[in-house]
């Protein structure tokens, strides 16, 4: 979330100004004739105030009038009032299109899992096609959107048909597929570009083939709603409590919103949350479990944010894209969420298996 500057009123000083103008004037040096004109001068004599019956005290020149007259004081303005803290977003807008979201998610999560695994591939397909277009916009990097679109797709559909041996090769296959395709225009700036396609295959669809690996599961789509759970009360934690009680910033070159009570904010409601799904969600789950699970959402949570809030400073950008209203585009709410995923799908079977 503009001090309007002070500006002299005419009169006061001005007026005063012009008082000492008429002061200095005809009234006192022109008021009586001068000798010169034929007339009588001022002072005495025999052709002066004194013969006409006039007293006539020792002659005093007029008093000359204050050139500059000290100002006066400009009236007290009331101090501005303290700025109020302001979300910078349309939060309705932003809750809107969060709850339609959800409910999409929430429909094709429980309903058919193939639907939420098709969902989650338009998902790779939309944040790379946002990310590939600022990094030419803003850098001039051409990384190439067809064979990492359709990689990237295929990783996710990958992962949850063959497991993990089938994300890491269709990973192989689509790095191989942006060398290759690079190679249809000139040399110049290839291996920027390649190194772009590279990371945005790992970046993107690669972390989000861990959402499809936990689907996987007898009780995959529980386990997707924990991670989709604690990743979306880590962010609030740490909105809540930073906006109402932060003062130390985090990591002001990268993030200056960011501070160090909103993270606490998010570990402590993930924390809570991760406690009661994994004790009421998952199978063969604990509470104490879900104490380490929601942590370590927090703190890749954060770290995730802090990441794409590097990446966009680097591009002199504030947001991805312009789908979501209030939220920006989709890969401004899947920075927190993708590098979560593996976290997630780690603990889940340390703890309780991959079955």
């Amino acid at each position: 979330m503009p001090i309007v500057p002070d500006v002299p009123a005419h009169g006061g000083n001005q007026d005063d100004d012009r008082g000492a103008a008429r002061l200095g004037g005809p009234l006192f040096t022109d008021s009586f004739p001068d000798e010169h004109h034929g007339h009588a001068p001022y002072g005495g004599g025999p052709h002066g105030l004194a013969a006409h019956g006039y007293d006539t005290p020792t002659a005093q020149p007029p008093a000359a009038a204050p050139q500059n007259p000290e100002p006066m004081p400009d009236a007290p303005h009331p101090a501005p009032a303290p700025p109020k803290k302001s979300a910078g977003r349309d939060l309705g807008a932003a809750i809107g299109v969060g709850v339609g979201l959800g409910v999409v998610i929430v429909a094709s999560l429980f309903v058919v899992k193939a639907v939420f695994v098709g969902v989650v591939a338009v998902a790779v397909v939309v944040g790379l096609w946002e990310l590939t277009s600022r990094l030419q916009e803003r850098k001039g990097i051409k990384a190439p959107l067809v064979p990492l679109a359709v990689g990237g797709a295929a990783m996710v559909v990958a992962g949850y048909v063959r497991g993990p041996e089938g994300a890491w090769v269709a990973m192989a296959l689509t790095a191989l597929a942006v060398l290759v395709w690079r190679m249809t225009e000139p040399p110049e700036g290839y291996l920027k570009d390649v190194t772009a396609g590279v990371f945005a295959a790992f970046y993107v669809p690669f972390l989000a083939t861990f959402v499809a690996l936990m689907l996987t599961a007898d009780d995959g789509a529980f386990r997707v709603m924990t991670f989709l759970v604690l990743t979306v009360v880590s962010d609030t934690g740490a909105y809540a409590v930073g906006w109402r009680f932060g003062r130390t910033k985090l990591a002001p070159r990268i993030s200056p919103g960011k501070t160090r009570e909103g993270l606490l904010g998010a570990v402590s409601f993930a924390m809570v949350a991760g406690a009661l799904c994994m004790q009421f969600l998952i199978d063969d789950g604990t509470w104490w479990q879900g104490l380490v699970l929601g942590f370590a959402v927090a703190v890749s949570a954060t770290l995730g944010d802090l990441g794409e809030s590097m990446i966009k400073r680097d591009l002199g950008i504030k947001d991805m894209g312009t789908l979501l209203p209030g939220h920006g585009g989709i890969m401004d709410r899947l920075d927190s969420l993708l590098p979560t995923a593996p976290v997630v799908w780690l603990l889940l079977v340390l703890f309780v298996g991959s079955g």
